[in-house]
């Protein structure tokens, strides 16, 4: 296993592909048994690589949410301060999978789109003359 600070730096996933999609199609109690399963160390740093994708930002929540502070701000500094304390406000605690009904719907322009006028090549008379000569 990557230690912490190359986790960071070089910005690892410090799981398994597997487990961070098993963790991501979690249920909010699925989950809370998969985050315990990994060490404290290991759960940080996987809090904090999933804070860097916006994506992810739901399940970084949820995994620091079993994170100690002291963890999170020794493996993230002040980015693993603001985590603990967005995963400690009310509002963080729904499931990662739920995140998605909250955003706003796509909406798809009804205008005609715009037309342009079709260029017309202009070929240079010298550049002609030297083709042809």
């Amino acid at each position: 296993m990557l230690s912490s600070r190359d986790a960071f730096e070089n910005d690892f996933c410090p799981v398994r592909d597997e487990l961070l999609g098993e963790m991501y199609r979690a249920n909010e109690h699925g989950l809370a048994r998969l985050v315990e399963s990994v060490s404290a160390d290991v759960r940080a740093m996987l809090a904090l690589f999933c804070y860097r994708r916006s994506h992810l930002h739901s399940l970084a929540l949820a995994v620091a949410a079993g994170c100690s502070e002291r963890d999170l701000i020794q493996l993230g500094g002040r980015a693993g301060s603001a985590l603990y304390a967005l995963s400690r406000e009310p509002a963080a605690h729904s499931s990662p999978s739920s995140a998605g009904g909250h955003r706003k719907p796509v909406t798809l322009s009804t205008k005609p789109l715009s037309t342009f006028s079709p260029i017309e090549d202009e070929l240079d008379e010298d550049v002609v003359e030297a083709v042809a000569g």
